[in-house]
């Protein structure tokens, strides 16, 4: 069964200054099924990030519509959660108090919304920093929170935006081991934006390659790796398969890109 449909959706943004209007996403269609982890791929300014907000209610599509749980995306919900690159807690708010803030709004018993939070504590590995502030946080412990208030909040649908960018790569390997693990356990449907080709391959069960902008669906490749998924896999000659035949796409849109440039 589908958890998201996207039907030829596309966006154009208004010119500035006189300027002809941009087109960041052309019709687009894709249909992610429930518990499946899907990553998009592709070189930067491809739309890529703009398909994801579009999903998360985020940006109104140019055309076409998004399908979630049956229903048309129309705004933000507590269906989709949303974690970004950049780290998006509240300054004034401690790792336990981020965590259970999508709560407020369910109406729990203190006891039940703490027992969620702490649970989600200890998945993240954050167990002995519930009282930091995130400013005393590591980058990695930062979006350990964010993703710990994204899944609390028990959302169907778990869409990511590069959100191991802006780590250096060892803290990012470990991150990606900790999110599929979740995963593994939680079975959600996940979106993740990314544009590291071997993160694509890691992380996914399908990855979806976009072409340079204005973007559109190049390919969709099943990603067929056992799980759970160790960090040991990326010296696998079926793994190195998949990132030489990706780089190879990847390449050939950023030559084409560099080109028209």
């Amino acid at each position: 069964m589908n958890e998201l449909e996207i039907s030829e959706v596309s966006r154009v943004f208004p010119g500035a200054g006189g300027r002809p209007p941009v087109v960041a996403l052309q019709p687009t269609t894709l249909k992610v099924a429930r518990n499946d982890f899907v990553t998009i791929l592709g070189p930067s300014g491809c739309g890529k990030s703009t398909l994801l907000r579009i999903v998360a209610g985020l940006d109104k599509p140019t055309t076409g519509a998004v399908i979630a749980g049956g229903r048309e995306v129309t705004g933000p919900g507590v269906d989709r959660g949303m974690v970004f690159q950049s780290y998006t807690l509240f300054p004034w708010l401690t790792v336990r108090e981020n965590i259970a803030f999508g709560l407020r709004e369910k109406r729990l018993g203190e006891k039940e919304k703490w027992e969620i939070v702490d649970d989600f504590v200890e998945k993240v590995g954050l167990r002995g920093f519930e009282a930091h502030w995130p400013k005393q946080l590591s980058g990695g412990m930062q979006q350990r929170t964010a993703i710990a208030r994204a899944l609390a909040n028990d959302p169907r649908v778990l869409l990511l935006d590069e959100p191991f960018g802006a780590l250096d790569n060892q803290t990012r390997a470990l991150m990606q081991e900790l999110l599929l693990g979740i995963w593994e356990r939680e079975q959600k449907t996940v979106l993740f934006v990314t544009h590291d080709i071997e993160e694509a391959v890691f992380m996914a069960s399908r990855v979806v390659t976009m072409t340079a902008r204005p973007g559109r669906i190049k390919s969709v490749t099943p990603v067929d790796l056992p799980h759970p998924r160790h960090y040991t896999v990326k010296a696998s000659p079926e793994f190195s398969a998949l990132r030489l035949k990706l780089t190879e796409e990847i390449r050939s849109e950023a030559l084409a890109a560099a080109a028209e440039g």
